[in-house]
């Protein structure tokens, strides 16, 4: 079921009426009755999905309860061992087999033999990536002794399914999101409202920014070698808020929903694209997802706190991964690589901790200097998002380099930005930074947006987002993150 559907406009207000009104006196009805929304939002996709998220979901109940058991470690390592090995080997069975079969074969040919190497028609679960990685984080978490195997099985399996967050994130950590499931929870209005408006904001960038931007990328994506460059930097810098606004907005609508049950979910974006290096951006970027690589695999290697030789090893390591985590393709691999390149001049110059506040902190407009760090931070990455989205890396090679012949022979062929293709796509974005850049400051841009002024002119800012969503309310697209 996708948020930006008609379908979860009524699924929502039909489970959030049941939620407070029937079940508010009974904290276990309560998490039952999410149990049971959670499968049925899961499985409005397909109902085969479910058995994956319930086997998981039992597995990790039960081993997590053997590793509590048990002060052996070699017994607490083999349980975990099993945690391990049924949620990595179900991802990677069916996220990654056609992948290693396929180059498995090609190694081969590499060599002049011919190697056939059977592929299956396999579908790609839903969220498999993210759910399998939350329940991984609990085992995890209860072998380390930093939580406490959980003994209702509804509460976790509330836990695993939680319908706003389960397709796309954020990934959360047990030690946040489980506990809140223990608890009474009594509906707060402030937070509903505060809920309401992120919704509202996360449409907004969804189905106003994204699908906007999305409609001018696409074809150029596809035929890139139809266009001129200066079509291709516009395509790609469109791309770069495409992505943006199309998963973080996932977060907000997720977060929003589930302040509206009485859960606080973790941040999941920090406004990335002000950010005055490639460190900082991995900071404020898919938040639940880099700190999960950090806790789970960066500090068990060592982290920083070994030689300068392994810290490197550790960061390309976790761009790696985190570049193949994202899908069985050479391109995301290519992007992860590209990132760790970027981040190298920063950890060797000590320099990738150097911007931890908010960029203009104490002023209205950045410096000089912090403008030329965000545009040149924006153009790297922006860079790395096309490796990001096209079908190969020789085809984002050639339109790199087709960017750069063409713009270098016809500088003035930008202003085609201001053809009709584009006008709309601009003119949205660049309202969109203005209204990010004035609530940098906060947890989503509108959260205290207006809060000082009248009103009649906070709900004008509402209705004007509320009509432009109907405007541009038209062929559903589905979220970008789905995929991974």
């Amino acid at each position: 079921m996708l948020f930006n559907s008609i379908d979860f406009a009524i699924f929502l207000p039909i489970v959030f009426a049941i939620y407070w009104f029937a079940l508010s006196r009974n904290r276990k009805l309560q998490n039952a009755f999410l149990v049971i929304a959670s499968y049925v939002f899961y499985g409005w996709w397909d109902q085969r999905f479910l058995t994956l998220i319930f086997l998981s979901t039992v597995e990790d109940f039960f081993v997590a309860k053997q590793i509590a058991k048990t002060d052996d470690n070699k017994k607490r390592r083999r349980w975990l061992s099993v945690s391990l090995i049924f949620n990595l080997g179900m991802l990677g069975f069916f996220k990654y087999f056609n992948f290693f079969a396929e180059n498995f074969a090609n190694a081969f040919s590499l060599f002049g033999m011919e190697f056939s190497v059977p592929t299956l028609n396999i579908i790609l679960p839903v969220g498999i990536s993210f759910y399998t990685f939350q329940t991984l984080s609990y085992s995890i978490d209860v072998y380390r002794r930093k939580l406490e195997p959980c003994n209702d099985f509804i509460a976790f399996t509330a836990f695993v399914s939680f319908f706003p967050q389960l397709v796309a994130g954020p990934i959360e950590r047990a030690t946040n999101l489980l506990p809140q499931f223990y608890k009474e929870r009594v509906f707060n209005y402030a937070k509903g409202v505060d809920g309401m408006k992120q919704i509202l904001y996360g449409l907004f960038k969804k189905i106003v920014v994204a699908d906007t931007c999305a409609k001018c990328v696409n074809p150029f994506f596809a035929n890139y070698q139809d266009y001129p460059g200066a079509d291709l930097i516009i395509a790609s810098i469109l791309f770069a808020f495409q992505i943006y606004c199309d998963f973080s907005g996932y977060s907000d609508i997720a977060i929003g929903t589930a302040k509206l049950f009485g859960f606080s979910l973790m941040r999941n974006f920090n406004f990335p694209y002000f950010s005055r290096d490639v460190a900082e951006f991995w900071r404020r970027w898919h938040i639940s997802l880099t700190t999960w690589f950090r806790d789970y695999i960066y500090i068990p290697l060592g982290g920083s706190r070994v030689t300068l030789a392994k810290v490197i090893r550790n960061t390309f390591v976790i761009f790696l991964v985190s570049g193949f985590w994202h899908g069985a393709r050479w391109t995301f691999i290519f992007w992860g690589l590209l990132n760790a390149l970027y981040f190298l001049p920063l950890l060797l110059g000590k320099k990738n901790r150097k911007y931890l506040n908010t960029v203009a902190q104490d002023t209205f407009l950045p410096t000089p200097k912090e403008l030329l760090q965000m545009l040149g931070t924006f153009t790297l990455i922006t860079i790395a998002w096309i490796f990001f989205r096209a079908e190969g890396i020789d085809k984002a090679l050639n339109m790199i380099a087709k960017c750069a012949t063409d713009i270098v022979a016809h500088p003035a062929s930008l202003l085609l930005c201001f053809r009709d293709v584009y006008k709309i796509a601009i003119i949205i974005v660049t309202v969109f930074v203005c209204i990010e850049w004035l609530g940098r400051k906060s947890q989503y841009a509108i959260e205290n947006f207006l809060t000082t002024k009248p009103t009649a002119l906070r709900w004008t800012m509402y209705y004007a987002f509320i009509i432009a969503i109907i405007l541009s309310f038209g062929e559903k697209q589905d979220f970008i993150y789905f995929q991974f």
